[in-house]
Formats: structure tokens, sequence, C-alpha cells
């Protein structure tokens, strides 16, 4: 199965762990996110489950949860628990990305642009949201104004993740792999566990590309 766009990775911790049933639903999405990443998905999903046992409405372990599904080729699973995840954290931008690539795959490109559509008409400030909205527009092959909105993301937030590791995927396509290594990079210095962005990046180097070099 091919996965459209780059799966920015698991949420990795859950908020406010104190009592020792939190430290248990800790210690069950940090296994769940280590066997996800070996390609385990069944022991992963077994983990975010007994997790969500605990924190049965945390939008990061439904978002894991989802992902497994996805993974494992349960596309109605996924979409529940992404849907899920979006009405306790509407701005979760892990699923709406998981959820906009799933309806693409699905054959339901409209009920995608419809959704991306809805959430920059409510968060119009948000960076995630066109970043989401340049996604759609490089997958519909419309590269120049994907990457006016991957600019846009990036003018109200230069970290946005999404924006930046879309961007560097664009540049590629566009044949400017020295501008996308130079994106790859900053993205690997705030999170060097993104296994994607860590290929891409090892690809372009092993072409002798480098960062562009100062005019």
């Amino acid at each position: 199965m091919r996965w459209a766009g780059c799966a920015l990775g698991l949420a990795v911790c859950l908020g406010g762990c104190v009592s020792p049933a939190d430290d248990r639903a800790r210690q069950y999405n940090e296994d769940g996110l280590a066997l996800f990443e070996r390609g385990d998905y069944n022991r992963a999903r077994d983990n975010f489950q007994a997790a969500l046992a605990v924190h049965p409405a945390d939008p990061g372990l439904l978002y894991n949860l989802g992902q497994c599904y996805d993974r494992q080729g349960d596309a109605t699973r996924a979409e529940q628990c992404y849907q899920q995840c979006l009405q306790r954290s509407p701005n979760h931008a892990g699923s709406r990305h998981a959820l906009a690539t799933l309806l693409v795959r699905t054959g339901r490109r409209g009920e995608a642009v419809r959704m991306v559509e809805d959430w920059l008409a409510r968060e119009p400030r948000l960076a995630a949201a066109y970043a989401e909205d340049g996604w759609l527009w490089r997958q519909a092959g419309d590269l120049p104004r994907a990457q006016a909105r991957l600019q846009q993301a990036l003018e109200l937030d230069p970290h946005n993740e999404r924006a930046l590791v879309e961007l560097g995927i664009l540049y590629e396509t566009m044949e400017r792999p020295e501008r996308a290594i130079a994106l790859y990079e900053r993205v690997l210095a705030d999170n060097p566990r993104q296994t994607e962005v860590k290929r891409r990046h090892a690809l372009l180097v092993s072409r002798g590309i480098g960062p562009p070099r100062p005019e």
C-alpha cells in the first residue's frame, strides 16, 4: 500500500501524567510507539488500546490507534479513530492529515477538500490548515498553488513541521533538491525521530546534494 504525503509521527506523550494509572498509560503509549516504528502494528495497537482504557478521550491515543488500523488496511476503523480524535481536538493536525490522506486514497477527494476548506474558514490564522491545503494542491498537481499555500503556512509559523516537509517534497518535485535538503535538516534538528524525512535526506545526501550555498 502506498501512502500519500509524509507521516509526521505519532503522538508521543500524554499530558499531565501524575497518577500510577497515568504512568501506566504513558508506558503503554511509549511501548506502542516503539512497536509501531518497528512495523509491529498488531502489538502497537494493543498497547494504544490499553492506554485508551485509562484515558478513553485522549486525542493523541485515538490518533495513534487510527494509525495502526490505517497501516493494517482497516480504513473504516482508522477513519472512526480520526473522527473521534477531531471531535475532541478539532485542530489536531496529525488526524486532519491522516483523515485527508485516507479520503483521497479511498476515492473521496471531494470530502477531503471540503474538510480542509471548512478548517481554513474556521481557523484563518492556523498554519497547519494552510499546510494541509498545500498538500492537497500538490496531490492535485498544482505545484505553484501548493507552494503558495505552504509559504503562507510558514509565514504564520516558521517552524510548522508539516509545511517544512511538504515544501521540501515540493522542491524535490521541482528539481531543486538543495532547497529540499535544507528544509529536511531544519525538521530533523527539531524532531530526529522523523524516519521518512531521514530517509529522504539520506537519499539526497547519497546523490551528493548539499544545502544551497550562501550567495
